[in-house]
């Protein structure tokens, strides 16, 4: 059944998506770090306001059920350069996976990962490159993992002609220049970082009109540390929870709101709007130090919906219908095709574990029976279970790798995964953990491992 709400008639939508562009389409992804399903105020915050990405939502499509591929960051990223999912990379927890964060007296052992994204695999950025885009990475890289040798795993390794702050950093020094970021000089003292690189994507998009681009403008906002300009701060010095736990948080975010309209003013400025593909989003959900997840449980770093679902507006100018609204889950690694296809390319000889979104954007369904989540590691904050999930329709099933137990809850009708239904449905959640544990094997997933005593 198609579960996409469209606010105009279906006949209005174009046939052929790439048909509609006049050329081929610029694309400009932006992801943010930590941002939680329920910080936008066109998602239902009170607290926030955030006008120009409300806009953009007005302007395009809003996901409801938009998930991060892992409920921390490095994992996401790799499943969006490389369109498969991190249990089939290795890379299953932030970089580095730090022994530090195991539990005392732990009966579980993480799973072993890789530290870096290998060149071996192609990334998104390469597709495009050698069909003739421009692309330009800025931001949070966090794949390029510790110690020496980190420049070859870095963007400009990976098909980004340039590369404005990608490197190992989880999060920077500060937000004020002097950053002391890798691959990222101070300009200005006291400079607030979103505005930094929204000032080199503007001057990157500006110097594209000949050929198309594909932006990666991946903010290190708004992950700790929490700062903001003074005039924000003050802004939100009384706002607090419901819907904020840290009113330096809710200063960020608005920041981080203004910079992105800045550039998407740019394109409006330039004549880019309406042959450019936006698609904004985060890497996983809200830190709960600082945000609200209500009404989803938990938060980053936790396999529950606080942990792994996140905000998704997409907008294409004539291809996406203004105000719609989408239901149908998609997951991280469904950008690599879709960006693929935006393009013009085919991904039919890969092996990828995501799907295009093309035909949502237009309208019509995906094949595609369930999403499936593999977290075999401690969070830095070390209260989570190593476990998996799978999402299949309504329902969602979530395994505890320590004992092999299961919840399952009906996110329908049980959004905050409150009523555990596994007493109540054994033969579902008996079928979903076995086709959870089937897709491991098939992706090679590595897993937990008992502790020598």
């Amino acid at each position: 059944m198609n579960r996409c709400l469209l606010a105009l008639a279906i006949a209005m939508i174009p046939v052929s998506l790439v048909q509609a562009a006049e050329k081929q389409p610029n694309i400009v992804f932006i992801m943010i770090d930590d941002l939680g399903w329920m910080d936008l105020a066109c998602q239902g915050n009170p607290l926030v306001e955030t006008p120009r990405l409300d806009r953009l939502a007005q302007q395009g499509m809003r996901f409801t059920d938009a998930y991060a591929a892992s409920p921390v960051c490095s994992p996401t990223r790799a499943a969006v350069l490389t369109g498969l999912s991190p249990a089939r990379l290795q890379i299953t927890n932030h970089i580095p996976d730090q022994k530090r964060f195991i539990p005392d007296n732990s009966t579980l052992l993480p799973a072993p990962m890789i530290d870096h994204l290998p060149l071996e695999n192609t990334t998104i950025a390469e597709r495009l490159q050698a069909a003739g885009y421009r692309t330009a990475f800025m931001g949070k890289w966090h794949l390029s993992g510790p110690g020496a040798g980190l420049a070859k795993w870095e963007p400009d390794q990976q098909g980004f002609d340039i590369n404005v702050g990608g490197c190992g950093f989880g999060g920077p020094p500060t937000f004020f220049d002097p950053y002391r970021i890798p691959n990222l000089s101070n300009r200005k003292p006291g400079e607030y970082l979103p505005d930094r690189l929204t000032d080199e994507a503007i001057d990157f998009i500006g110097d594209s009109e000949e050929r198309p681009f594909l932006l990666f403008l991946w903010n290190y906002t708004v992950h700790w540390p929490m700062e903001a300009p003074e005039s924000y701060l003050k802004k939100y010095a009384d706002r607090k929870g419901p819907g904020l736990n840290d009113t330096r948080y809710g200063a960020m975010i608005e920041a981080m709101d203004a910079a992105i309209g800045r550039l998407l003013d740019a394109l409006d400025e330039k004549g880019l709007t309406q042959n450019t593909l936006v698609v904004f989003t985060s890497d996983n959900g809200g830190f709960s130090g600082v945000g609200d997840n209500r009404p989803l449980r938990e938060s980053k770093g936790h396999l529950y919906e606080g942990g792994i679902r996140v905000p998704l507006i997409v907008r294409w100018p004539g291809v996406v219908q203004a105000g719609t609204i989408c239901d149908t889950p998609v997951i991280s690694m469904d950008y690599y095709p879709t960006l693929a296809e935006v393009a013009g390319l085919t991904t039919a000889a890969e092996v990828l574990d995501g799907v295009s979104i093309l035909p949502l954007l237009n309208g019509n369904v995906i094949d595609r029976d369930s999403l499936f989540f593999h977290y075999p590691n401690y969070a830095w904050h070390r209260s989570n279970r190593l476990g998996g999930a799978i999402r299949q329709g309504r329902f969602k099933l979530v395994e505890d790798f320590h004992d092999g137990s299961v919840e399952l809850y009906d996110l329908e009708n049980d959004l905050s995964e409150r009523q555990d239904l596994a007493a109540e449905r054994p033969a579902l959640a008996e079928r979903l953990q076995v086709q959870l544990a089937d897709w491991r094997q098939r992706v090679g997933a590595a897993m937990p491992v008992k502790p020598d005593r």
